[in-house]
C-alpha cells in the first residue's frame, strides 16, 4: 500500500495552508490574521497512517497544492478567500492508545510550507483506525471559525470500516454538520467495501461527499509547454523574499525544501501546482518574510529591531530600507503576474488535451468538484 500513501500526499499537495505582532519584531506576526478584504476557508485533513496507507500519504503530498489553488481566483462577495489547513494522523501504533491512536500534527495555519513539511514527515505503522474518534478530536480541538459564511470542511481518508472505535462515527458526523463543518470521506479500496464499512453514510450525515481511491492508480498530469517556465519563475520568486527575526533563516530554508519536495512529484504535477500557489494570495509568509509582513500584515519597518534585520537591510540607511522593500515587492508581483498569465495558456492547453484524450475523472478532480460545490453554498464563486 506504499503507492497509496504516495498518491494522497500528491492529492493534498495539489488540491490545496504564529504569534500576534508584539512589541519586539523577533516574535513573528500571526499568519492567520485576516485583512478586511479577506474571507476564511478552513480545511482539516485527517489521514490514516497505519501500515497499509503509504500510497494515501503519497497522494496527499502531491495534491495539497491543487486543493488550495482552487481558491486562487475565487471570491466571496468582494472578499478574497484565504485557506487555513489543519493536519491529523490516526491509526498509527506509534501513537498512544490513550489518545485513540490520534495525533494533531498541525492546527489551522496559512503556512502552507509547514503543512507540506509535515506531510513529508509522516510515516506508517500499525494500527487501529478510529474514524469517529479523530473526527471528534478535530471538532473539539481545532479553532473552527464561528462565522456562518466560512466554508469549513473535513477530508478524512482511510481503508478500514468507518465505524470502528469507541466513539460513534455517525454521531461525530452529525455533530460536525451541526457545527457547520462538512465531512468528506475518502475510502481507500473498492467502492462496495467503503459503502459496507459506513464511509458513504458518514459523508451523507455531514452533507459531504463519499469518494474512493485506487492506490495503484497514478495521478495523471498533462505536461504543458508552459510548465518549465512556470517552475523556473517559481524559483525566481524565492529571490524576492527578505528574511527577518529568529524564524527567517528557517522559513527560507523550508520554502526551498518544499520546492524540492514538490519537484520530486513533478510527474504528478505537484511542482507546477506549488508554483501556482506561490503566485497567489494564499501563499503568505509574514512570520519570516518582511515583504509579506509589510505588505500583507502591515508591519512597519521602524518597529523591527536592528538585530532582527537581514544584512541586506542593515547595510542601508534607515530612509532607504522601505524603498528596497517596495522594490522587492514589485519584483514579486511582476513574477507572480507572469506565472498567472502562463497558467491561463497552460489551462487552455490542458483542456484541449483532456478533450482529445477523453480523460476520466480522477480523485483529485473529484475532491476539487466537492470543494467547489460545497464552497458555492457559502456564496464563494469560482472563475
Amino acid at each position: 500500500m506504499k503507492t497509496l500513501l504516495r498518491h494522497l500526499r500528491h492529492s493534498i499537495l495539489a488540491l490545496i495552508a504564529s504569534a500576534a505582532l508584539a512589541s519586539h519584531a523577533a516574535e513573528p506576526i500571526s499568519t492567520n490574521q485576516l485583512r478586511e478584504n479577506e474571507a476564511l476557508v478552513q480545511i482539516a485533513i485527517l489521514l490514516d497512517t497505519s501500515n497499509s496507507m503509504d500510497g494515501l500519504i503519497e497522494q496527499a503530498k502531491s495534491q495539497l497544492w491543487k486543493i488550495v489553488n482552487e481558491f486562487n481566483d475565487a471570491k466571496q462577495g468582494d472578499k478574497i478567500p484565504v485557506v487555513q489547513v489543519a493536519l491529523y494522523e490516526y491509526g498509527n501504533d506509534n501513537l498512544s492508545i490513550g489518545t485513540n491512536y490520534i495525533r494533531l500534527v498541525l492546527p489551522f495555519t496559512r503556512d502552507l510550507d509547514k503543512v507540506s513539511e509535515q506531510l513529508f514527515k509522516l510515516t506508517t505503522n500499525g494500527g487501529s483506525e478510529f474514524c469517529g474518534a479523530v473526527i471528534r478530536d478535530a471538532l473539539d480541538k481545532l479553532a473552527w471559525d464561528g462565522n456562518g459564511k466560512t466554508y469549513k470542511a473535513v477530508f478524512i481518508a482511510g481503508n478500514e470500516p468507518f465505524t470502528q472505535g469507541p466513539v460513534s462515527s455517525q454521531q461525530a458526523c452529525k455533530d460536525a454538520i451541526q457545527k457547520g463543518v462538512v465531512v468528506n470521506t475518502i475510502h481507500c479500496g473498492k467502492q462496495s467495501e467503503g459503502e459496507n464499512g459506513g464511509w458513504r453514510t458518514g459523508a451523507a450525515l455531514a452533507e459531504g461527499r463519499f469518494l474512493t481511491i485506487d492506490q495503484d492508480k497514478a495521478i495523471v498530469h498533462i505536461e504543458a509547454p508552459q510548465d518549465k517556465e512556470i517552475t523556473k519563475l517559481s524559483i525566481e520568486l524565492n529571490k524576492t523574499y527578505i528574511m527577518y527575526g529568529q524564524d527567517g533563516a528557517r522559513g527560507a530554508a523550508n520554502m526551498s525544501a518544499q520546492d524540492n519536495n514538490a519537484s520530486s512529484y513533478k510527474k504528478e504535477g505537484a511542482e507546477v501546482q506549488r508554483a501556482l500557489t506561490k503566485a497567489s494570495s494564499n501563499y503568505s509568509n509574514s512570520g519570516w518574510d518582511l515583504v509579506d509582513a509589510n505588505k500583507k500584515a502591515g508591519l512597519a519597518l521602524e518597529k523591527i529591531k536592528e538585530q532582527d534585520l537581514p544584512a541586506e537591510l542593515k547595510s542601508l540607511k534607515p530612509e532607504e530600507r522601505q524603498s528596497y522593500l517596495d522594490q522587492k515587492a514589485a519584483e514579486r508581483e511582476k513574477i507572480q503576474a507572469q506565472i498567472k498569465k502562463l497558467n491561463q495558456e497552460r489551462l487552455q492547453y490542458v483542456a484541449e488535451k483532456n478533450k482529445e484524450n477523453g480523460q476520466e475523472d480522477t480523485l483529485d478532480k473529484a475532491i476539487v468538484k466537492a470543494v467547489r460545490e460545497q464552497a458555492a453554498k457559502k456564496q464563494i464563486t469560482f472563475k
